[in-house]
């Protein structure tokens, strides 16, 4: 059984346990985790398992006996574990992160965010509070896209569920090229990337590839009665074998030459964790970085003007000299 498909289970299942208080029945928690899910069927045996696995992960999953029979719900540890005292310096840090990961909106992390974030500010005195609004106005954060994913709620709720039961989907999608084209993808996971989130999934006319679809571009989703079969994958090698959110499966090594103070922007902003830096006689430094598309680099080296030069793969160079090309052609229009 997949890992996604576990973990996406057991994580709903324990948002059904944190909204009762008096428990649910092993099939109370079957007809909600099915309803919920969207499954067409989910067998108790399989619901004991995740609440053993619950229980092993240290969470106060309990049981009962009710005159209605066995119950589960949390147990009072449950209920008190979590009880956090922060100090305004901590207050201040969750703050901005939370600001980071405003384009969550609309996803149950978004929701789970603002819930806890409500929390905390019900707990905290109200003198403590203005102080802290008063140091916001000097602490905050600048250059995180406006946006948020309200409006694909529907959809990431289907796409979800494809995941859980490994099933196909017909997509509505928009690529910067070709309007509202109908895709037939097998979704496997779902990718939060510089502020956007992108869907891993192959397309059933192109089985074995692995592409990533942006969520902003699907304008529909319906899940199909037919199934894939999904391999156990872990996606965290995989999506750092380039700089960006272009799937490959084989990285390139991309070779760009850079001034003195072309070194100094990649050594303040590093392109990526396994980048190389060494220096050459000539005073240059030696740039090599992965990449899984000329489009990772491309724009970057454009971004440093004359202190960036790609020298190889050569087919990459050739590239952007012709959109050099076209880019001085346009200007020579005006």
């Amino acid at each position: 059984m997949a890992r996604n498909e576990q973990l996406i289970r057991q994580h709903k299942l324990l948002q059904i346990l944190e909204r009762t208080r008096f428990g649910y029945s092993l099939l109370e928690l079957r007809d909600a985790l099915r309803d919920e899910l969207g499954l067409t069927s989910l067998h108790t045996r399989t619901l004991r398992r995740d609440i053993d696995a619950l229980q092993a992960a240290g969470l106060d999953v309990i049981s009962m006996e009710l005159e209605r029979g066995k119950v589960w719900k949390l147990g009072d540890n449950a209920q008190t574990a979590y009880q956090i005292n922060a100090t305004a310096t901590e207050i201040l840090a969750l703050s901005v992160g939370r600001d980071l990961l405003n384009p969550l909106n609309g996803t149950f992390i978004g929701q789970g965010i603002t819930s806890f974030w409500n929390r905390v500010q019900e707990a905290v005195p109200d003198n403590i509070w203005q102080h802290y609004e008063r140091v916001r106005q000097i602490l905050f954060v600048s250059g995180t896209p406006v946006k948020n994913y309200e409006n694909h709620r529907g959809i990431l709720k289907t796409l979800e569920r494809a995941i859980l039961q490994h099933r196909w989907c017909d997509v509505e999608y928009s690529s910067l090229t070709q309007e509202n084209s109908q895709r037939n993808i097998s979704p496997r996971a779902i990718v939060f990337f510089n502020a956007s989130l992108y869907v891993i999934a192959e397309e059933r006319s192109e089985p074995d590839l692995l592409r990533h679809w942006k969520l902003d571009r699907i304008q529909s989703a319906e899940i199909l009665d037919s199934y894939f079969k999904a391999e156990e994958e872990d996606y965290h090698d995989y999506l750092e074998s380039g700089i960006g959110i272009y799937a490959n499966k084989n990285s390139t090594v991309y070779e760009i030459i850079l001034t003195s103070i072309g070194r100094k922007w990649v050594e303040e902003e590093p392109w990526h964790p396994k980048q190389e830096i060494s220096s050459l006689d000539d005073g240059t430094t030696r740039l090599r970085v992965p990449g899984n598309h000329d489009m990772e680099i491309i724009p970057r080296v454009l971004a440093f003007g004359e202190h960036a030069k790609i020298v190889s793969p050569e087919r990459c160079r050739d590239v952007l000299v012709a959109i050099l090309g076209r880019i001085l052609e346009t200007y020579a229009k005006h």
